[in-house]
C-alpha cells in the first residue's frame, strides 16, 4: 500500500511542540510579502517544520514554489490548528506528477506554485509558459489586499538553470502581463543570477525589494544570496510598491531561503490600477 501511494502520501508527521522564537510575529503582518521554494524533494514529512517557519513570520502574502497540493493543504491545517493563522490559498499547478506529488498512479498529486493570503483572493489566473524548458513551468496571479489596498500578486517558477534562452521566453510572457497593472509584487524562483541577461524585461518593470541589488548598475555583489549554494535565484519584484523592510531567512527545510518584504502602508502607496 505504501508503493501504492507514493512517497507523496501523508507521512503522519506529528507536531513536536508548536513553539515558536520568542521573536516570532504573533500574528499575520499586514502588508508582508514573502517567497520560498519549498524544495521537492527535500524529505518528506516536513510540513510542519515548513508551517512553523511561515509562521514565524506570519507574512500577509507568501508565494511557494515546488509545491505539492496535499503538502500545502497539511501546511494550512497546521498554521490553523496549531498556530491559529488562517490562510484562504489559490494553486497554479503545471503537473500532476506522482514521482513528485504522490498519490495513486492513476489520480497523481498537483506539483507548482501556490498562494497564501491572509485576506480573500480574486481574479485566479494561471498559465503554464509555451516553453517550460526540461519541465512544465508557469506562473500564477490573484489580486488581493496587501496592506489594506488591492494588489496583482505573481508567483513564478522558472526554467532550470543552464536554460537562459527558454528563460528569456518565459520572463517576456510574464512582463507582458505584469505590465498591465501599476502595482504589482512579483513573487518567485527564477533561477537565474540578477544580472543574467534574461531578467532585463523585470529589471525595466520593477525593482527588488532587496535595497542592495539594482542590476545592471548594481551587480550582484550588493544582492543577497537566497540559495543554499550562494547565489540569488529568489526575488520580491515591486511594481509601483515601495518597501520598508526585507529579509532573507535560511531554512533546514528547503535548499532555498524565505524572503519576506514589509511594503510602506497603503496610504503612502501611489494611485493607480490594482
Amino acid at each position: 500500500m505504501v508503493l501504492l501511494l507514493g512517497p507523496g502520501a501523508p507521512t503522519g508527521d506529528v507536531p513536536p511542540t508548536g513553539l515558536l522564537p520568542l521573536d516570532a510575529a504573533e500574528e499575520v503582518v499586514p502588508g508582508r510579502v514573502g517567497t520560498w521554494n519549498t524544495c521537492n524533494p527535500c524529505g518528506r514529512g516536513h510540513d510542519f517544520g515548513r508551517a512553523t517557519e511561515i509562521a514565524t513570520y506570519a507574512p500577509q502574502v507568501i508565494g511557494l514554489q515546488e509545491a505539492c497540493v496535499r503538502d500545502v493543504e497539511q501546511i494550512r491545517t497546521y498554521l490553523e490548528e496549531v498556530y491559529g493563522l488562517v490562510y484562504r490559498v489559490a494553486y497554479g499547478p503545471v503537473l500532476r506528477n506522482w514521482n513528485r506529488c504522490g498519490g495513486l498512479p492513476w489520480r497523481p498529486g498537483g506539483f507548482g506554485q501556490a498562494i497564501l493570503s491572509a485576506t480573500p483572493m480574486t481574479d485566479r489566473v494561471s498559465v503554464e509558459y509555451p516553453d517550460g524548458g526540461s519541465e512544465d513551468r508557469g506562473y500564477l496571479a490573484v489580486t488581493t489586499l496587501v496592506g489594506g489596498r488591492p494588489v496583482r500578486v505573481f508567483n513564478t517558477h522558472l526554467a532550470e538553470r543552464r536554460q537562459e534562452e527558454v528563460r528569456a521566453g518565459q520572463v517576456a510572457v510574464l512582463a507582458a502581463e505584469v505590465a498591465r497593472y501599476d502595482r504589482a509584487v512579483v513573487l518567485g524562483d527564477f533561477n537565474a543570477v540578477p544580472d543574467a541577461p534574461e531578467l532585463g524585461p523585470m529589471w525595466a518593470l520593477a525593482t527588488d525589494a532587496d535595497p542592495g541589488c539594482r542590476p545592471p548598475t548594481g551587480g550582484d555583489d550588493a544582492c543577497t544570496v537566497t540559495t543554499d549554494w550562494n547565489s540569488k535565484f529568489d526575488y520580491v519584484f515591486l511594481r509601483g510598491i515601495t518597501p520598508a523592510t526585507h529579509r532573507v531567512r535560511p531554512s533546514p527545510y528547503s535548499d532555498h531561503h524565505m524572503l519576506y518584504t514589509d511594503l510602506t502602508p497603503g496610504s503612502a502607496w501611489p494611485r493607480g490600477r490594482g
